[in-house]
């Protein structure tokens, strides 16, 4: 299942060094440079104002993108750095990498909740609390997946489900080494799960 992976477009650029650098951010361009994948670095540029539109939107190195460069083929890529201006803390060079298909990254993957008609804890007036509406995962660059499902099944007021009940892919692990909670089930307002207990005692 793999997810819509959004395009970075680049031109290649003419010469290197700083002089071509500054010609470019002249022209409304930031420079960069691809490497890695086993090819030769290639010097390109990026339209400033697109690439500050991506940036602003956040987790900008933590996302892949298919860089797009008239001439070359798509090729799967993941920032690794962005120089900024020391004042205006605006784009000045990025660098990104090639990644191979067997390649492990780091990527946020929305979570997608499943099993809320089975659940007793959203039939008796309980509210779903998506905890995390992105859970941090390791995957593999050829089998990134659009989004992972956690199971509410069977849950009650009060109850969380955890990263233990979200089905990830093969390969896929989470990055952080504990079983957190993903969603819950609480009580609605003026209503606490003890107080849940007790009517169901009464009847």
């Amino acid at each position: 299942m793999a997810g819509e992976i959004p395009d970075l477009e680049a031109q290649v650029r003419a010469g290197t060094g700083k002089g071509a650098a500054r010609q470019a951010r002249r022209d409304g361009m930031v420079p960069g440079i691809v490497f890695g994948g086993d090819k030769e670095p290639l010097p390109i540029n990026i339209p400033f104002n697109k690439l500050l539109t991506k940036l602003r939107a956040g987790r900008f190195k933590a996302t892949l993108f298919n860089l797009k460069v008239d001439g070359h083929d798509d090729v799967r890529v993941i920032c690794r750095d962005v120089q900024r201006h020391v004042v205006k803390d605006l784009p000045t060079h990025i660098d990104l990498m090639r990644l191979k298909r067997t390649t492990k990254i780091n990527l946020f993957i929305n979570v997608e909740v499943k099993g809320e008609e089975e659940c007793p804890g959203l039939k008796k007036g309980g509210v779903l609390t998506l905890v995390r509406p992105e859970v941090e995962l390791v995957v593999t660059a050829a089998d990134i997946p659009e989004y992972v499902t956690v199971d509410i099944t069977g849950l009650e007021i009060g109850d969380s489900a955890t990263i233990s009940r979200v089905d990830l892919p093969e390969g896929a692990k989470p990055t952080i080494d504990r079983d957190f909670v993903v969603a819950t089930v609480s009580a609605p307002a003026g209503l606490s799960a003890s107080d849940d207990d007790e009517d169901e005692t009464a009847a």
